[in-house]
C-alpha cells in the first residue's frame, strides 16, 4: 500500500495507524510471560516503543514524502528513519520542503535521546548487570567450597601480610592455600587476582566443612587473640587430628589458645625481638646461631676488627681449619653468595655451617678480638623491644632502652640496665643512652617512617654501630637499608618462616629478610649429571649449601658432585631466585 503516493489518504493514514496498534499490542503481550516480564520487562517495553515510534517515523516519512509527489517503499521508510535516529546522516533520501526538514530534525534530536542515551541505559540496567549478577553469584558459589579432589592443603583463616607471603612460598613447594575471606565481593577480587579463596565466615562451623579441613595438612588462626580461640574451637568440633598455628599479640593469650586447643602457638612480637636479637654484634666477637639445619648449625659472626678482615673466602682458610663453611655473605643488609675470591670488608658479616662442635671452635677464635662492653641501645620499649632486650639480658650483654611513652616504663622497668624516657629523634637522650659508644642499635618501633630516620640519624652519631631494624611493610625494606641498616627483618617475614617450618616439618630458620633456605627435590633433567654441569649458582644465583641422599646430608657439596635422582637439594637465596630456578630446570 506504501507503492504508489496517489494512494495515501485520510482511510490509508487511518488503516496504518490501526496496524501499528495492532503490531504494538502484540509486542506488549509478550512482557506477560511470567520471569521474562519480571527480569526484562522495562527493557521489553521500551523496546516496543522504540519499534512503534518507528513505524510513525516511517508513515510519516510517506506522507510528507508523497506531499512532495515523491514515492519510496515501505522498506525505504523504516531504513530512513533508522538512519536519522541514529545520526548516520542524510545521503540518499532527503526532504525539500521546510515541514519535511523540520521532521528531519525532530526525529535527529529523537533518535539522538532514544538510541543514545536510554537504549544503553536500559540495556546495562536490566540486561547486563542481571546477567553480570548471575555469573558473580555462580562464582561465589564455586567460591563456597574446597573442590572434592584437594587435601593436604593449608587453609589461613585471614588474609594479611603473612598470608600473602606464605601463599607464595607454598606454591613454591607445590602445597594448595585457601584464605578464608567472610566478605563475598573481597574473595571474587582475590579470585580475580588468582589466589585460592573460600568465602564464608571464619566461626561457622559450616565453613570449615567446606573447606574440607578433616582432609587439610594445616589450619592458620591469624586473626586477634580472641578470635583464634573460637576458631580453634569451632575447628576442634570437626577434627582433633589436624594441627592448629594460632598466632598470638599477648603473651597471656598464650595459654587460652593452648587450652583451646591449638596445636602451635606463635607469639610473634617476642620471637621477631628475640630473632632481631640474636643478630646483635656486642662485647666479644662471637659466632651467633642463627638456625639449626638437621644436625648441623647455622650461624654468623662480623669480620670487624678481626684477622678475616680484608681476606677473600678463600684466604680464611675457615674449611681447612675449623671445618665450617662460609655459604653467605652479609653486606649492608643484602646477603651475598660469595665466590672464593671474594674479599671480606670492615662491614662483612659471613654466614657458616657447621656442626656445634665447629662452631665453638670459631667463637673461641674470635673471642680475642673486637672487646666492646658497652650497652647495647635498644629504641622502643614495646613487645619487640622488650622481647631483643630480654633475650640479650639472657647473653649477658649491658641493654639500655629509649622509649618516648612514658606509660610504658611500668612495663620496661627492670629489663634493661637503664631505661631513657623520651624522644629518639632528640640527640640529647641519646647521648645520654650511649649512642656514641654502642656496639649494636636495635630500632623495633611499628612505624617504619620513624626507623627510616632514626637510622639515617643513628648512622651519623655512631658509624661503626651495627643497626639492626624492625620493618612493619616489606615495601620499606630497600629504603631502610639505602638509609645505612645493616640488618632488616619483618613481622611478616617472620610469620611466613614459622609456620613454613610447621608445615614442612623442620626448625625454624630465619636468615634474613627475603632471603630462605629452600629444600628442591631434583628436577629430572639435573639427574646423572654433576653440580658443575648444572651450573646453578651462575644461572639462578642459589647457593647450594647441601646435597640430601637417603637421609644423608652432604654440606658444601664438591662441584664434581653426582647427583641421583631421588636426592634433594638445600639451597641458600631469595625467593626471586628461587622462581629462577624453576624457569631454568623445572
Amino acid at each position: 500500500m506504501w507503492s504508489r503516493a496517489s494512494e495515501v489518504g485520510p482511510r490509508s493514514i487511518t488503516q496504518i495507524g490501526h496496524d501499528v496498534k495492532t503490531i504494538i499490542s502484540h509486542l506488549l503481550a509478550l512482557t506477560t510471560l511470567g520471569r521474562l516480564r519480571r527480569r526484562y520487562a522495562p527493557f521489553i517495553r521500551y523496546l516496543i516503543v522504540l519499534v512503534g515510534v518507528i513505524l510513525i517515523y516511517g508513515w510519516i516519512f510517506h506522507v510528507l514524502m508523497a506531499l512532495e509527489g515523491r514515492t519510496h517503499s515501505w522498506f525505504t521508510g523504516i531504513y530512513w528513519a533508522l538512519t536519522v535516529m541514529s545520526t548516520l546522516g542524510f545521503g540518499d533520501i532527503t526532504f525539500t520542503t521546510d515541514a519535511g526538514r523540520a521532521f528531519s530534525m525532530f526525529v535527529l534530536s529523537s533518535g539522538v535521546v532514544l538510541l543514545l542515551i536510554i537504549l544503553p541505559f536500559l540495556f546495562i540496567r536490566t540486561v547486563y548487570v542481571p546477567w553480570q549478577q548471575q555469573q558473580s553469584h555462580r562464582r561465589l558459589n564455586a567460591l563456597r567450597t574446597v573442590p572434592a579432589g584437594i587435601s593436604d592443603h593449608v587453609i589461613i583463616c585471614a588474609d594479611d601480610p603473612i598470608a600473602r607471603g606464605l601463599t607464595e612460598r607454598l606454591n613454591l613447594s607445590n602445597i594448595p592455600a585457601y584464605v578464608v575471606a567472610p566478605d563475598p565481593n573481597v574473595a571474587s577480587q582475590m579470585h580475580d587476582e588468582g589466589r585460592h579463596v573460600l568465602t564464608g565466615e571464619i566461626d561457622a562451623v559450616s565453613t570449615f566443612a567446606a573447606a574440607r579441613v578433616e582432609h587439610s595438612r594445616l589450619v592458620l588462626a591469624n586473626s586477634t587473640d580472641t578470635v583464634n580461640s573460637n576458631i580453634v574451637l569451632t575447628v576442634r568440633e570437626l577434627t582433633t587430628s589436624v594441627p592448629i598455628a594460632a598466632i598470638v599479640e599477648s603473651e597471656d593469650s598464650i595459654d587460652i589458645l593452648e587450652l583451646s586447643g591449638a596445636t602451635h602457638v606463635l607469639p610473634l612480637q617476642q620471637r621477631l625481638g628475640e630473632h632481631l636479637a640474636s643478630r646483635v654484634s656486642a662485647g666479644s666477637t662471637r659466632a651467633n646461631v642463627i638456625g639449626t639445619f638437621r644436625d648441623l648449625l647455622l650461624a654468623e659472626f662480623p669480620v670487624h676488627e678481626t684477622p678475616f678482615q680484608g681476606r677473600t673466602v678463600r684466604e680464611t682458610a675457615l674449611r681447612e681449619a675449623l671445618g665450617v663453611t662460609i655459604v653467605g655473605v652479609w653486606e649492608h643488609g643484602v646477603l651475598h653468595n660469595p665466590s672464593p675470591e671474594y674479599r671480606l670488608l670492615s662491614s662483612s658479616v659471613p654466614v657458616v655451617i657447621g656442626t656445634a662442635e665447629q662452631i665453638q671452635e670459631l667463637d673461641e677464635v674470635l673471642v680475642i678480638y673486637d672487646a666492646n662492653p658497652n650497652p647495647v641501645l635498644v629504641i622502643g620499649g614495646g613487645k619487640v623491644g622488650r622481647a631483643a632486650a630480654r633475650a640479650l639480658k639472657h647473653r649477658g650483654v649491658s641493654v639500655h632502652i629509649v622509649e618516648k611513652n612514658e606509660g610504658l616504663t611500668q612495663r620496661i622497668a627492670g629489663i634493661p640496665d637503664q631505661l631513657f624516657v623520651g624522644d629518639a629523634a632528640d640527640a640529647d637522650v641519646l647521648d645520654r643512652a650511649g649512642i656514641q659508644k654502642a656496639p649494636s642499635v636495635l630500632l623495633t618501633t611499628h612505624d617504619d617512617a620513624m626507623n627510616v630516620y632514626l637510622t639515617v640519624y643513628c648512622r651519623r652519631l655512631n658509624p661503626e654501630a651495627r643497626i639492626l631494624t624492625r620493618v612493619t611493610h616489606d615495601r620499606n625494606k630497600d629504603a631502610i637499608l639505602r638509609a645505612g641498616s645493616d640488618f632488616v627483618l619483618s613481622y611478616a617475614s617472620l610469620g611466613v618462616e614459622a609456620v613454613l617450618s610447621i608445615v614442612q616439618g623442620r626448625e625454624l630458620l630465619m636468615l634474613g629478610e627475603g632471603v630462605s633456605l629452600f629444600h628442591i627435590p631434583l628436577p629430572p633433567t639435573l639427574a646423572g649429571g654433576t653440580l658443575a654441569d648444572a651450573d646453578i649458582r651462575a644461572r639462578t644465583g642459589l647457593n647450594v649449601i647441601a646435597v640430601i641422599e637417603e637421609d644423608r646430608v652432604e654440606t658444601n657439596p664438591a662441584s664434581s658432585r653426582i647427583l641421583a635422582l631421588d636426592c634433594t637439594l638445600v639451597a641458600l637465596g631469595s625467593h626471586e631466585q628461587r622462581y629462577a630456578f624453576l624457569d631454568c630446570y623445572d
